[in-house]
């Protein structure tokens, strides 16, 4: 048994609603960028510095992190920010999601859709490297486009962006052949 989707994307359009209208627009691919800098300021602890003449106070040696007058760099030294703990919550989020779904009661993977074992088998090491070599694309990808599905599409469609729109009607042209290819239907 999953959750009826109505439901689920009525509280997901709720929530993204709530968020453009209290806090801002959800974006979550540039924490994951947050993430790598903090892991790279631990072992290099250069990489991000204090600098007054920054516009945010900090400056990298990492042109990425030192765009916007070093908004990611105090990203990377103060990641304790409504984005950061944003895309942590998702992911607690998911994991009570998968708890609490009905018919299940735990965390553990107990079935693997049938499409993915009509193709793949039913391996569920084979299920999640798929899973992992996918995410990597999607999120290598929406570091080119400047910004991921969750911004560029939910957030960018909500505040009526032509450009969300335009990156909606071009992910599904490339995502529905896609999977028709992959699961041969």
């Amino acid at each position: 048994m999953y959750w009826n989707w109505l439901k689920g994307g009525s509280a997901l359009g709720i929530a993204f609603l709530l968020a453009v209208v209290l806090v801002k627009p959800i974006g979550v691919s540039t924490q994951f960028v947050i993430l790598d800098g903090i892991i790279g300021d631990t072992v290099n602890d250069s990489l991000v510095v204090k600098d007054q003449q920054a516009k945010k106070g900090y400056s990298s040696s990492n042109a990425y992190l030192n765009k916007s007058g070093g908004k990611y760099a105090k990203s990377v030294a103060h990641p304790l920010n409504y984005s950061f703990i944003f895309v942590a919550s998702m992911i607690l989020g998911g994991l009570l999601g998968r708890m609490f779904q009905p018919g299940t009661g735990s965390v553990k993977i107990k079935q693997i859709p049938e499409v993915h074992q009509r193709r793949f088998g039913n391996s569920p090491v084979a299920r999640a490297l798929i899973a992992f070599i996918g995410g990597f694309i999607v999120l290598w990808g929406a570091r080119l486009a400047g910004g991921c599905t969750s911004g560029h599409m939910m957030s960018g469609m909500m505040q009526t962006s032509i450009s969300g729109y335009l990156f909606a009607v071009a992910a599904f042209t490339v995502a529905v052949p896609t999977a028709i290819l992959i699961y041969k239907k």
